[in-house]
């Protein structure tokens, strides 16, 4: 027998993000020393608490089916974040723990989009918005974020792209790839396109709202305009802040309907969460934000850096992240060269590439977020990579031929 492929399968793309660290790996295995940036993965270790709170959950016996919204501890301890960090008062009916931050928006997708549903994502956006949409028979509808206007959206421009067919309106600030913040006056402009667009959803990916620089606070679009809170879904999760990323736990605030409907494709797909990463995810959300600050001021004089050191380097442009933990400089300038190698440069793709192959520092090009030709470098290494990575970096843009 042929086997076939699901059509909905058959030419989605694998996410650029796993491409480019898949690379990577396949260099080291050859011997080659590769400074890997291509992923969203925190070198810190996860909270003491939250190991010691899941090795006594085992322990305890706590091994069984868990309900599939969540835990009531860590559903309370969730209500209690929302409070805390973000002044909203959530109920438990609003509330549902997945298994990491893209099951809640893949959950989110397929309990709303039918066929041919739009969903409005302002680029540069985290890769996996588009591909989940597109998975479920969506339509990703695309709003530029320009570098001179700090990558923010233009809400003229969300207007505009908004038609009957728009079922969401994705915001993910503190964003990935760019860091840029949304300020209140933002997110007020926004909230008023909003409101004269009440069949659109607002999904808010807030998972690096801790990770914010120079004193800048995360707004919650949810804090901003209450009056939208039966349309907007807050997603955030343990793997950023936390430095969580292997418990594979998220969660979501939003709508009773909506969440009961999220909640039914869980049921139907994978089930509840593991019992032990509920447990430590609750020992973490509760143990206080001082490890999240010592992290966030150590991504910060990593930026600084970074930032310094690629604003040195003749051709590239670098806009300074206000949050998260990347930057994305921009290498149109040095498009339509030729690499020291002799590989003609003629997209961020190729620059990526032939980055990876000749000075072997992995990164992901900006096409991959929407938005190019930019690459994306993770600022989640030590200080002794990050340097080393400039360095081969400035030498790979100093051994670029011009046309």
């Amino acid at each position: 027998m042929t086997f076939r492929i699901a059509s909905r399968l058959a030419t989605l793309p694998k996410p650029a993000t796993i491409a480019m660290a898949a690379r990577a790996r396949e260099l080291r295995a050859e011997g080659r020393d590769v400074i890997s940036l291509a992923l969203g993965q925190p070198d810190f270790p996860s909270p003491p608490e939250a190991i010691e709170a899941a090795y006594a959950a085992g322990l305890a016996g706590d091994t069984g089916y868990p309900p599939i919204p969540g835990q009531k501890a860590l559903i309370d301890a969730i209500i209690q974040k929302f409070k805390r960090d973000n002044d909203i008062a959530a109920t438990p009916d609003r509330i549902m723990v997945a298994n990491g931050g893209k099951q809640v928006i893949y959950n989110a997708f397929t309990a709303t989009l039918e066929e041919g549903d739009e969903v409005i994502v302002p680029a540069p956006y985290w890769v996996s918005y588009p591909l989940i949409a597109r998975m479920l028979g969506g339509k990703a509808v695309e709003v530029a974020c320009r570098e001179e206007d700090g990558f923010r959206p233009d809400p003229s421009a969300i207007k505009a792209a908004i038609t009957l067919k728009t079922r969401w309106l994705v915001l993910n600030f503190p964003n990935n790839p760019t860091g840029a913040i949304l300020e209140r006056q933002d997110l007020e402009a926004i909230a008023d396109v909003l409101r004269e667009a009440p069949h659109v959803l607002i999904m808010s990916d807030e998972i690096y709202e801790h990770l914010t620089f120079d004193g800048r606070k995360h707004l919650s679009l949810l804090q901003v305009a209450p009056d939208l809170a039966d349309r907007i879904l807050v997603i955030n999760g343990m793997a950023k802040a936390y430095a969580m990323t292997g418990w594979r736990v998220g969660f979501a605030c939003g709508p009773v309907p909506l969440i009961k409907a999220m909640i039914a494709v869980q049921g139907n797909t994978t089930s509840g969460v593991c019992t032990l990463a509920q447990a430590g995810s609750v020992a973490a959300l509760n143990g206080g934000l001082e490890r999240i600050e010592q992290m966030r001021e150590t991504y910060q004089r990593r930026r600084d850096t970074m930032v310094a050191a690629l604003q040195a380097i003749p051709g590239l442009t670098c806009a300074i992240p206000e949050g998260a933990f990347y930057v994305y400089p921009g290498v149109g300038a040095l498009l339509g060269g030729t690499s020291g190698n002799g590989r003609v440069l003629n997209t961020d793709v190729d620059f990526a590439e032939a980055l990876l192959d000749e000075a072997y520092v992995a990164t992901v090009p900006g096409t991959a977020f929407g938005y190019s030709p930019y690459l994306r470098l993770s600022c989640a290494a030590s200080d002794e990579q990050l340097a080393e990575a400039c360095r081969r970096l400035a030498g790979f843009v100093k051994a670029i031929q011009k046309p």
